[in-house]
């Protein structure tokens, strides 16, 4: 098995492709260890010291260090765990989570907005080892929820403002303003 990795705009994370599914529906993010049990995965990337977050996209992990660890150091700990979980064929969830929302119960403006973002927006930032989830439309504002490189990545405030906001505004004129969770 060969793992690619790739840089992403956040320095603090890299984006690793084990050339295979990693999740069959949806993404998962976590922040912490005690919040991955549901994942043998992501469980098993914090016990290495320094792993700060894990991402899982649909063919791709992304792993947030901490401050106090450098790549060369991490990094091949995290080409071998994630090789060595793949090649024993672990799950990677153990159990899937519900969907994200239910779009039988949103009303038009925001089934654009959902729509949007998921046709022009997560498949670019997913490239970057990250996702943007749609949290609520309230009073013009669209709240989105950072995941993966994205979260803390220093240039996710432009691409909110400058990218995304600019995107929603042009094709929804009800929105006036995007904001992060």
């Amino acid at each position: 098995m060969f793992i690619q990795t790739e840089e992403t705009p956040n320095p603090a994370t890299l984006k690793f492709l084990p050339g295979r599914v990693v999740m069959e529906r949806g993404t998962a993010d976590f922040d912490a260890a005690d919040k991955a049990q549901r994942s043998p995965l992501a469980e098993s990337l914090f016990r290495i010291e320094g792993v700060a977050r894990v991402f899982l996209g649909s063919d791709f992990v992304t792993v947030t260090k901490s401050d106090a660890r450098d790549w060369p150091v991490l990094k091949p700990q995290i080409l071998g765990l994630i090789m060595e979980h793949f090649s024993t064929n672990r799950p990677v969830i153990l159990a899937e989570e519900g969907a994200a929302g239910d779009a039988g119960d949103d009303d038009e403006i925001v089934t654009q907005i959902k729509e949007l973002l998921d046709t022009r927006v997560r498949p670019a930032v997913a490239q970057d080892g990250g996702d943007i989830i749609f949290h609520s439309f309230e009073d013009g504002v669209v709240y989105l929820h950072m995941q993966g490189s994205c979260s803390g990545c220093p240039s996710s405030t432009a691409t909110l403002k400058m990218g995304i906001e600019n995107m929603l505004r042009h094709y929804v004129p009800e929105v006036v303003e995007v904001r992060p969770v």
